[in-house]
């Protein structure tokens, strides 16, 4: 089926000076082959990077540029470009230009367009690592998302400076999901009126690994990235639910949400899960749980010895997933994951019934660009009392995270409903 959801949407992109700038020509790209009616803004030091002619080629408007243009004033003046536009994409996002936009700082057409614009704003963050974790930065962003700003977090990826860190832009493709999805989340006006299909509801999810110390210095841990976790939380977030995350160590940006818990152990994560528990409408147990720990930890680094084998005896971690299930209330729809190398379907039925939940989520990590880590999966999703040979079972093809995500919630809200 056609993806129609940016159909005719107008879409002001405003462009600020970094390196990622090249990037959201391929970003203006994908929103004109979506279907979107672009206007463009550049920054004067956006303008250092790309020149206006490429923006305006590919976008057949106008690009502004500056509040003294009287040329451009006359044709796509800011007020207007403010009023017409139905949402606002920053890409790439610099500190400056965040830093401006929490100041209320007006002295660009960028910055003036923002503080006119009614429209939903998102900002694609792009930056230096250190910047980004900078305490006024962070500040800057927490203030943006109080307002109501959408903030997309960078990645972790290869930066100017010729090092690998966290701050990257995300990729093209995913910020223009992000867009799509801000128009496929819209409902009817009474829908609206309740706030999107999960309002009222407090929905908990799990997302990322755990970490088990051997000793100070090692672990033993799994390839989670936290990102369908992530993807789930904003999701539901989306959706009007307030949303708890509790997540492990992860180098992607946390999400805003109601309340996030960060956690290191599947020890921290099973108390964390179980305080919150009872007051949940729904959990989403989506984080990569180390089914074992060492035994023992040593207090000390383990040095090289003569010996060139040690050997660790583990013990089984609590399964955090059957607890919850054994302990839900009526009502409450518990979702869980299974990541299985063979037998997937087949296994995903024992997990599904022996965790008493309500909907789980399956995928092959031995198909390619499918599990951990990855930007995309393939999964299935499966129910209770489907039949020995789950003819039910709902398949969805290879694709970004975030779409994934969508539509278990929307599972999800049928079976909170009911249906």
């Amino acid at each position: 089926m056609t993806d129609t959801r940016l159909d005719g949407r107008e879409i002001l992109l405003c462009v600020t000076g970094g390196i990622a700038c090249y990037k959201a020509v391929e970003v203006l790209r994908l929103l004109k082959t979506a279907g979107a009616e672009v206007s463009v803004v550049m920054t004067a030091h956006a303008r250092e990077f790309v020149g206006p002619l490429t923006f305006q080629t590919l976008s057949n408007r106008p690009v502004g540029t500056s509040l003294f243009d009287l040329d451009q004033e006359s044709r796509i003046g800011h007020i207007n470009l403010a009023e017409r536009a139905e949402l606002v994409l920053v890409t790439p996002c610099t500190a400056n230009f965040a830093a401006k936009l929490r100041a209320g700082l007006a002295d660009d057409l960028a910055s003036s367009v923002l503080l006119a614009t009614g429209a939903p704003i998102y900002l694609a963050l792009a930056m230096n690592d250190r910047m980004l974790a900078h305490a006024a930065t962070r500040e800057n962003l927490e203030v943006l998302r109080s307002r109501g700003v959408h903030l997309i977090p960078p990645e972790e990826g290869f930066l100017a400076e010729g090092k690998i860190a966290l701050g990257r832009l995300a990729e093209p493709a995913a910020i223009v999901e992000r867009v799509a999805a801000h128009f496929g989340n819209e409902t009817s006006s009474d829908e609206k009126s309740k706030g999107g299909i999960l309002a009222g509801k407090r929905i908990l999810v799990t997302a990322g690994p755990t970490r088990e110390a051997i000793d100070p210095v090692r672990f033993l841990s799994n390839r989670s990235s936290g990102r369908m976790g992530f993807a789930l939380a904003e999701a539901c977030r989306d959706a009007g639910a307030g949303v708890t995350l509790v997540h492990g160590p992860s180098a992607l940006a946390v999400p805003p949400v109601l309340e996030a818990i960060a956690v290191t152990t599947a020890e921290e994560m099973r108390q964390a899960v179980h305080s919150r528990r009872e007051a949940q409408d729904a959990l989403i147990l989506a984080a990569a749980v180390s089914d074992y720990r060492p035994k023992s930890r040593s207090a000390q680094k383990i040095k090289r010895g003569k010996s060139p084998r040690i050997t660790l005896e583990l013990e089984p971690n609590p399964d955090i997933a059957a607890e919850v299930g054994a302990a839900k209330s009526k009502g409450q729809v518990l979702v869980i994951f299974a990541a299985e190398s063979e037998d997937l379907l087949a296994n995903a039925r024992k997990k599904l019934k022996a965790k008493n939940a309500d909907l789980v989520v399956a995928n092959d990590i031995t198909e390619p660009g499918s599990g951990f880590d990855g930007a995309e999966n393939r999964v299935t999703l499966l129910r209770p009392g489907r039949g020995e040979d789950i003819p039910d079972a709902e398949h969805l093809p290879l694709q970004d995270k975030h779409t994934i995500a969508r539509r278990i919630v929307s599972v999800m809200a049928d079976l909170m409903s009911g249906s």
